[in-house]
């Protein structure tokens, strides 16, 4: 058990230098229990609140997503993080705000999985986002003055199999969206500014992430609200006709993705335990 501590301990250390942070400063967990997901349950749900974590089934891979703010696709590091999965319970600290939570789960990695990590860029390809020949066909967002501020002058989006309807949504939030769908970076050269209302509908393809029905407005929250990892079900979804989203986004949208390469920015795991430290 003192070895264990010991090398648990060396992670963290690492881990934080990595990223310019002492691990005597570093916040962590006031207690976490960290066990195996059941067999064959592929559904993540991830629920937090003031003081508590609740995630279920979740990958190794999701977690150091949300420890370390990147999108899936920046994270570069063994296959099988993405198929490790476990029920995480975490209690915070008495008043630690929702800010903090993404550097208590490095801690909580490096204890437990042994996470020793680094940053670097890479030439790899990507998407360039652009408006269509025709110019763009989405409507622009229009609020009343007078509306006080809340959910209807917020960005929503709501997304079911193949079907994503959009309010006051901007070209970084569409980017966002889009990346997570195609498992790459995206960059934004369409030059539009300001928000915009559409429904766009298309075929996904198999194996492509989905965010949940009634997502919470964009951008989706680090540690709190709920989020789901795995394949899409046919639940929701409306008859695209078998167009892609890309032919979708060219046809409804009126904008177009093109294949580029450029530099990404990614998150390099160096080492990474299957197996937890016990609780």
């Amino acid at each position: 058990m003192i070895r264990a501590a010991v090398i648990a301990g060396m992670a963290a250390a690492m881990s934080c230098a990595a990223f310019g942070q002492s691990a005597a400063t570093q916040r962590s967990f006031e207690v976490a229990s960290i066990k195996p997901a059941a067999p064959g349950n592929l559904m993540t749900r991830m629920r937090g609140d003031a003081g508590r974590l609740d995630y279920s089934s979740v990958s190794l891979r999701l977690l150091i997503q949300r420890a370390y703010g990147v999108q899936l696709y920046q994270i570069s590091g063994p296959d099988w993080m993405a198929s490790t999965r476990f029920d995480v319970v975490a209690k915070l600290p008495a008043d630690t705000p929702q800010s903090k939570v993404p550097e208590m789960l490095q801690s909580l990695l490096a204890e437990r999985f042994k996470l020793v990590v680094h940053r670097e860029t890479r030439e790899l390809p990507i998407y360039a986002l652009a408006v269509g020949k025709n110019g763009p066909k989405m409507k622009k967002s229009v609020v009343d003055p007078n509306t006080p501020p809340g959910p209807d002058r917020r960005p929503m989006m709501i997304t079911l199999r193949g079907h994503m309807q959009a309010k006051m949504m901007n070209m970084a939030l569409l980017t966002d969206f889009l990346a997570q769908q195609l498992g790459l970076h995206i960059v934004d050269q369409t030059g539009l500014q300001g928000d915009y209302d559409f429904d766009l509908y298309y075929t996904p393809d198999e194996g492509q992430l989905i965010s949940p029905a009634g997502a919470p407005p964009l951008p989706l929250p680090t540690g709190g609200g709920e989020s789901r990892e795995g394949l899409v079900t046919s639940a929701g979804n409306p008859d695209a006709n078998g167009v892609s989203l890309f032919i979708a986004i060219q046809s409804q949208l009126g904008l177009k993705l093109e294949s580029k390469r450029g530099p990404v920015e990614l998150v390099v795991v160096d080492h990474l335990e299957k197996t937890p430290t016990e609780n």
